[in-house]
């Protein structure tokens, strides 16, 4: 081998005799599958889009790109609606981002179909509502909507901040059937694959986050907030929805921490922590086709390894009095601890917060398939159970499994189970109360 000279071997397989290849023969070879590799990213470069799809092509969106201002005076609305709509046309993953900063925003309705698979939403900042009604047309039923969008992401640790204490006041519905409603912070309308996580939400006007019409949709990590006396001021509400999700929540509100409303199916919650509030909830069901022809029906709900702090309810169904048809069937609660808890199970068909209702009146809402395991803990009242069932469609197929609350008020002694019209038994080894 001469100095300098760059040698490769190959070997044959019958002879295995050494042939060397001089330099300028290693250069062609070298040559060849350059050419080859420039041939392959050309051919790449020039695929359909189709083929390529742009499943990595991501794109970030600033609002304050488009005059967004972030000093909780200035209306942000138009410069949010304008990051919208190009990350929803973005081909791609489109992503509105906004900076840490408070953002003012008037009611805004985001939505889709959007062009790409998925479109973010990534909160750092504080959103504020204006905190005077007149702001609000009378066709908003939400602050902020999203609706018709199918990938869509919401997170990113920021904050909603509804500015409920200056609208509270505005809300009879406890003496007005027929009361307007306050906005709702975020509404989730016809959305597909959705997830929010990592949000907080204060001090809503009305329900923090509303579903309706979605579908696969996961909530987790999420952070709700508001006064205990602050009226209807659920923490998420589920009407019309299936297959939902919601994990690691802290909730503390006016009412439900979970609400689970008529054509919902398979909702799975786990591990929320909640107080004050209503507890979680299926229902209330029947009201509001009363009298009409619609069948309400819930279905597939499981609530596990959730704690309840001093609340006005634990797991709960409730129906209204009287009521349309209806059933909510396969409902499963287990693993949930009660601490100082006034009601920690109870079915109540005889739902009547209204003065314009009957409690005496009898539901036509079928409850069935319903079981309530692993259950322990401290009631407020005595009757730490209270299955009141309608005489008219007993419930029916009711389990308590492991059941362990004990009494902590006035008088002491024993918690006790009061039950009327259910169809059912109790196991386990532990049955205090005991629903003799």
């Amino acid at each position: 081998m001469l100095p300098g000279r760059v040698c490769v071997y190959i070997y044959r397989h019958d002879d295995m005799q050494k042939k060397p290849i001089n330099q300028s023969i290693m250069a062609s070879i070298i040559s060849m599958f350059a050419a080859f590799f420039c041939c392959f990213l050309l051919l790449a470069s020039t695929c359909p889009t189709d083929a390529r799809k742009h499943l990595h092509k991501k794109e970030k969106f600033n609002v304050k790109d488009y005059g967004a201002v972030a000093d909780g005076r200035t209306d942000d609305s138009p410069a949010f609606l304008k990051a919208w709509k190009d990350a929803c046309q973005w081909d791609g993953k489109g992503k509105v981002w906004i900076p840490r900063g408070t953002y003012l925003l008037k009611p805004v309705t985001f939505k889709g179909p959007c062009k790409g698979e998925h479109v973010h939403f990534v909160i750092k900042g504080t959103l504020t509502s204006p905190g005077q009604l007149d702001q609000f047309a009378a066709g908003d039923r939400n602050w902020i909507s999203f609706q018709y969008v199918e990938g869509l992401k919401v997170r990113g640790g920021g904050t909603l901040d509804g500015q409920g204490s200056l609208a509270w006041g505005y809300n009879d519905c406890s003496t007005n059937s027929d009361c307007k409603p306050l906005p709702v912070t975020m509404g989730f309308d016809f959305v597909k694959k959705g997830r929010v996580f990592d949000i907080s939400s204060v001090n809503s006007k009305s329900t923090h986050f509303n579903l309706f019409g979605c579908d696969d949709f996961h909530l987790s990590f999420i952070r709700i907030s508001a006064p205990q006396l602050s009226p209807n001021t659920d923490g998420i509400r589920i009407g019309s929805s299936t297959n939902v999700k919601i994990r690691h929540a802290v909730i503390g509100t006016g009412d439900d921490c979970v609400s689970v409303l008529s054509g919902s199916q398979n909702i799975d919650i786990y591990d929320v922590r909640c107080g004050p509030g209503h507890g979680i909830s299926i229902g209330s069901l029947g009201k509001s086709s009363a009298g009409g022809d619609v069948n309400e029906l819930v279905r597939d709900v499981t609530v596990s390894h959730a704690v309840f702090t001093g609340t006005q309810n634990g797991v709960r169904i409730k129906t209204w009095a009287p009521s349309s048809p209806g059933t909510a069937e396969r409902l499963n609660f287990y693993n949930v601890e009660m601490q100082n808890v006034k009601n920690p199970i109870i079915i109540d068909q005889h739902y009547c917060p209204q003065s314009d209702c009957d409690s005496k009146a009898e539901s036509s809402v079928q409850i069935k398939d319903v079981t309530f395991s692993r259950i322990w803990g401290w009631s407020s009242s005595k009757a730490a159970v209270n299955l009141q069932c309608s005489e008219a469609v007993p419930c029916q197929n009711v389990k308590l499994i492991d059941i362990n609350l004990g009494y902590k008020g006035p008088g002491g002694g024993k918690a006790t189970c009061i039950h009327e019209n259910v169809r059912g038994r109790q196991s386990g080894r532990l049955m205090n109360p005991r629903c003799a």
